[in-house]
């Protein structure tokens, strides 16, 4: 489908110089704002909740309830995108997340009753995921093979960016102006901004219609979302890399708070600020991780700058600060170190749709299940495995399963007849380009 209209405009061209696909530019950035609304509370949700008197071990079955919906949702969006479109899911989404939080705030956290929070928290999981899946999913169908992996970079920049990594270094400074729960309501207006900034400025039309043929029964739809994981199990194989991939940042938003303000010494504003130092370092890596997998190869910077990275990484993110306690500096560098690993495995999402070039969306619909199933699985293993080793061996854990994820990685490849079908729509793709030229250049001889 061209877009040359949208391509033409001196600010596309500048975004498609920097790997955005043009059309999608203003959902980048909406996304962006709507990730750093969501991430507000990362850093110190569990904390405020510990402190209202909820115990550690609820509040990790709240975030592990929560992560059952995310990873539900994330799974959800493929399908949905196919049926409806993208669009119609981001704006769902949008709805399902702001109605939630509401709820969540109002009647969960403003007068601290635990099963409203657990109700409330449980249903907004469903938002974020149609939000921002159903853009991966947009981007996936509108972006053209070639520029896959830097726009799957630049999506996990603007998402990273803003979860947790601007929305956590938000709330350490507007805490200490506005309070604890003024700081939570004002996600609210930061992700509503986000949604209808993206929503509303992108035209791209793609995304704004269903993805399958209107006489495809949607039980087909939904069915094949699902059965790919055992039609293709390489998208099985990528679901657990990526499940992996994120479930011990999870975790740490669980356990960390607590062993860096209590143990290492830091403040409240001081670990909030070391978050979002780690995920500066993951944005930055985003970039770079993703943009070099089209140059070296998606499964070699997954693999081994993600799988064998984080297994290092995230036993030293324990054991380094204990070294030095109160040294902001040295855990710093230890956080961004361990920051840059995880974003080694964005390559994920732009190798995925190549594995089943027929199939995208139901592709990215497991791969979003496993992001998803990060969100419950991280803090469920901290739930499951703390009153064992304590820290240390959660931590040790997560090392062995990254160390299984490279091992995983490295069965990902491309099958031959996805790379026949890959270049045939690059021969499309070219041909489209060269005919445009073609009448670009007979409209001048005309005039």
């Amino acid at each position: 489908m061209k877009q040359t209209d949208t391509l033409s405009s001196p600010s596309t061209s500048f975004a498609d110089k920097l790997g955005i696909p043009g059309p999608l530019f203003w959902g980048f950035v909406g996304l962006l704002f709507f990730m750093i609304g969501d991430g507000v509370e990362a850093g110190y949700l569990a904390p405020y909740l510990e402190s209202q008197g909820i115990s550690s071990r609820d509040t990790a079955f709240l975030f592990t309830i929560y992560g059952v919906t995310v990873s539900i949702s994330a799974w959800l969006s493929g399908p949905l995108s196919d049926l409806w479109g993208p669009k119609k899911v981001m704006w769902i989404g949008l709805g399902l997340w702001a109605v939630f939080e509401v709820l969540f705030l109002a009647m969960g956290v403003a007068v601290n009753s635990y099963p409203v929070m657990l109700a409330a928290y449980a249903m907004r999981g469903f938002g974020y995921p149609l939000f921002t899946y159903g853009f991966l999913v947009w981007i996936a169908a509108a972006t053209p093979p070639r520029q896959l992996g830097s726009a799957a970079g630049w999506f996990w920049f603007a998402f990273s960016g803003g979860l947790p990594t601007l929305g956590s270094l938000f709330a350490s400074f507007s805490i200490p102006v506005l309070g604890e729960m003024a700081t939570f309501w004002s996600s609210l207006g930061l992700v509503v901004f986000g949604g209808l900034l993206a929503l509303l400025l992108t035209r791209e039309p793609i995304g704004s219609a269903p993805l399958v043929d209107k006489n495809t029964p949607a039980k087909t739809i939904f069915f094949s979302s699902f059965s790919i994981l055992w039609r293709e199990p390489k998208t099985f194989i990528a679901m657990i890399v990526r499940t992996i991939n994120t479930s011990s940042e999870y975790a740490f938003l669980v356990i960390m708070p607590a062993f860096f303000t209590k143990v290492v010494g830091f403040s409240l504003s001081q670990w909030l600020q070391l978050l979002s130092i780690v995920f500066l370092s993951n944005i930055l890596v985003n970039l770079v991780s993703g943009i070099a997998s089209d140059r070296v190869g998606h499964r070699t910077v997954v693999a081994f700058g993600g799988g064998i990275g984080a297994a290092i990484m995230v036993p030293a993110f324990y054991y380094v600060p204990l070294m030095y306690p109160g040294n902001f500096m040295v855990a710093a560098i230890i956080g961004a170190l361990y920051g840059a690993t995880l974003a080694a495995f964005v390559p994920l999402s732009g190798l995925v749709p190549q594995i089943c070039p027929k199939e995208k969306a139901a592709a990215l619909s497991a791969l979003g299940l496993g992001a998803g199933a990060s969100t419950w699985v991280g803090p469920a293993i901290v739930t499951w495995f703390e009153s064992w080793h304590g820290i240390e061996g959660i931590l040790w854990i997560f090392s062995g399963l990254y160390v299984l994820s490279a091992v995983m990685t490295l069965a990902l490849t491309i099958s031959p007849e996805a790379r026949r079908h890959l270049d045939k729509m690059a021969k499309r793709e070219r041909a489209a380009v060269r005919g445009d030229m073609a009448g670009e250049l007979g409209l001048a001889d005309r005039v």
